[in-house]
């Protein structure tokens, strides 16, 4: 039983190119289904999420991230009576714009994209699942429910309007501006609260997982982390009750406690919240000016601290700041070498390159060539076509 201000599927606005309904999927079970069978997904298995992705074997990468956000997702869903499918498959989709290298990849394509309308990730995911992805006969893209979409381009908030982070000021992205005049998304209001849960189950599973391979990496140590806030009780709890625990199962334990305070947090703050606005419908929820789902001031404060710790001696390691400057440096090669050369690009995507009017458009076709790579593809690509091989290369 679903909560009035939940997304219902019978209430859903449709999609683009009209289909007759699945006799057995809501239309969000269909898109996250579409989502987690399209090539975009199959690819987040070899991008970084923090590691290049051959660095180890343990390491989250782009795709384990996102089913750790998926789980995240549809738990707090669920408890809240909110649509665990659209939440699920808001979740699945999140990422899917990712270029290789994770960030550092997005820094070095925003930039140099950015003679050409810019580059972000979110809006490359909007441009994958609207356009990029050619499998059906009636339709580019995969023709997702307009509450899909919608969750896609703004589960981090409004992107203009009153409402919108001061990190959207100037104009929007073009990827992101293509599909909104195609269909408006609305995004001078909040998402669903669906959407909500997807963006912050996947501060809850980066600021989790993040730690526990930072562990594995050496980087830093459980003693480091008993100096801090969230972590530090964790640990302490744990050596409380199981004192003398083998080194593993201590760091595991520990961990899933945070990992658990912060859902919990999570579930408490949304039950307050809804509890007070009393929103009767969705609409409710995305107008309310603020976010419905969030952590608490207080736990808020503490996971700041940790994520600057994580900052500091974790995203910005001399060993991570060394790969993030040899794989900067890859994308700045391929990118301005398949601009001029768009022949290189393979076959599949010599109609796009003809149909480029101009050398904004031929730009586009290359950033979603590039931007859709996975990590050891790059490099090998770099490797063939500027003829060493780098340290990065997993050969």
């Amino acid at each position: 039983m679903l909560a009035p201000f939940a997304c219902q599927p019978d209430a859903s606005r449709g999609r683009l190119w009209p289909e007759r309904l699945s006799s057995f999927r809501s239309p969000f079970q269909r898109d996250r289904d579409r989502i987690i069978h399209s090539s975009a997904f199959r690819r987040l298995k070899h991008k970084t999420q923090v590691f290049v992705e051959h660095e180890g074997d343990y390491y989250r990468t782009r795709l384990t991230h996102t089913i750790e956000v998926a789980q995240v997702a549809r738990t707090i869903a669920g408890v809240l009576g909110l649509n665990t499918d659209l939440a699920e498959a808001v979740a699945l989709a999140h990422d899917l714009g990712h270029t290789p290298f994770g960030h550092t990849g997005e820094d070095a394509m925003e930039r140099l994209m950015a003679p050409y309308g810019g580059f972000d990730h979110n809006a490359q995911a909007l441009r994958i699942v609207t356009r990029l992805e050619r499998h059906y006969a009636d339709f580019d893209g995969l023709n997702l429910s307009w509450e899909t979409l919608e969750g896609i381009a703004k589960h981090n908030g409004p992107v203009t309007g009153p409402n919108a982070d001061r990190k959207h000021d100037g104009p929007l992205p073009y990827a992101l501006a293509e599909v909104n005049a195609q269909w408006d998304l609305e995004l001078d209001t909040h998402a669903s609260a669906e959407a909500q849960v997807a963006a912050i189950a996947d501060d809850v599973a980066y600021s989790h997982h993040d730690l526990h391979d930072g562990l594995r990496s050496g980087l830093f140590t459980e003693d480091d982390l008993l100096e801090l806030p969230v972590t530090g009780p964790a640990f302490e709890e744990v050596d409380r009750t199981y004192p003398g625990l083998e080194r593993m199962r201590r760091r595991h334990e520990a961990l899933r406690r945070v990992f658990g305070r912060m859902v919990e947090d999570v579930i408490a703050v949304a039950q307050n919240r809804l509890t007070s606005a009393q929103p009767k419908s969705v609409d409710d929820i995305r107008h309310m000016g603020t976010t419905v789902i969030r952590f608490s001031k207080p736990l808020y404060q503490e996971l700041k601290a940790v994520r600057s710790f994580l900052f500091h001696r974790m995203y910005r390691a001399p060993s991570v700041m060394a790969v993030r400057a040899e794989v900067t440096r890859m994308v700045d090669d391929l990118f301005p070498l398949f601009l001029k050369q768009p022949d290189l690009l393979p076959p599949e995507w010599q109609a796009d390159v003809t149909a480029a009017r101009d050398e904004t458009e031929l730009a586009r076709v290359v950033a979603d060539y590039v931007a859709g790579m996975t990590d050891r593809f790059a490099i090998q690509e770099h490797a063939r076509l500027f003829g060493s091989p780098h340290a990065t290369d997993p050969r």
